[in-house]
């Protein structure tokens, strides 16, 4: 069974034009994944698996991932059942310190009350490499009154509760990482953060 969620809607379109732009988007995360070479992945916050199909030819044999909704969970655990996909809260990670060479968070951030909690979490099982995407705002949401979505909210999802810009975003990044690049693939942010011990 298919979990119901925005997501899936999402990744799933028959418009031309949003497959191009979620193609070209995936293409530049494909980019920044194979840039460097990794042994072990986390994928946090990974829906319906996504960004694992999108990038099943890079990840390495190790994999973990995890999702608040148990749905989803089950759905990804079918798509790659040697993968350690297991119901987590982002806040409170089972994992050990330094645990991964590559750390997801893709369109996860935008969702949650606490951000800046969440990529401290991130960071504390990370040792090489974190790659995070958001909404590229305000032209996220110009996009979807184009396409007559969410017109209550002008465009906002209701389930996005932060917004950025690609300068805001590494703001907010650099208040817990140092080396922070940032990249466009319109309508998202694409960032990346290498830690010291991996330079």
């Amino acid at each position: 069974m298919k979990p119901e969620t925005t997501n899936f809607e999402k990744f799933q379109t028959g418009n031309p034009i949003v497959r191009r732009l979620i193609g070209r988007f995936f293409g530049k995360v494909r980019q920044k994944v194979s840039a460097r070479p990794f042994s072990n992945m986390l994928d946090a916050g990974c829906g319906e698996g996504m960004t694992l199909y999108q990038l099943n030819d890079l990840v390495p044999e190790t994999i973990a991932g995890f999702d608040l909704n148990p749905t989803c969970v089950e759905y990804t655990k079918n798509l790659f059942p040697d993968a350690d996909i297991t119901v987590q809260d982002i806040y409170k990670l089972p994992y050990a310190v330094d645990s991964f060479d590559l750390v997801l968070c893709m369109e996860v951030l935008e969702h949650l009350p606490n951000p800046d909690q969440a990529i401290k979490s991130l960071k504390h099982v990370a040792r090489g490499r974190l790659i995070f995407s958001v909404p590229h705002e305000p032209w996220f949401r110009l996009g979807s009154l184009c396409r007559g979505k969410y017109l209550k909210s002008f465009g906002n999802h209701p389930e996005h509760i932060n917004h950025w810009s690609p300068a805001s975003f590494k703001a907010f990044l650099e208040q817990e990482f140092e080396n922070v690049e940032v990249d466009t693939s319109f309508p998202w942010i694409i960032a990346e953060v290498r830690l010291a011990d991996s330079e």
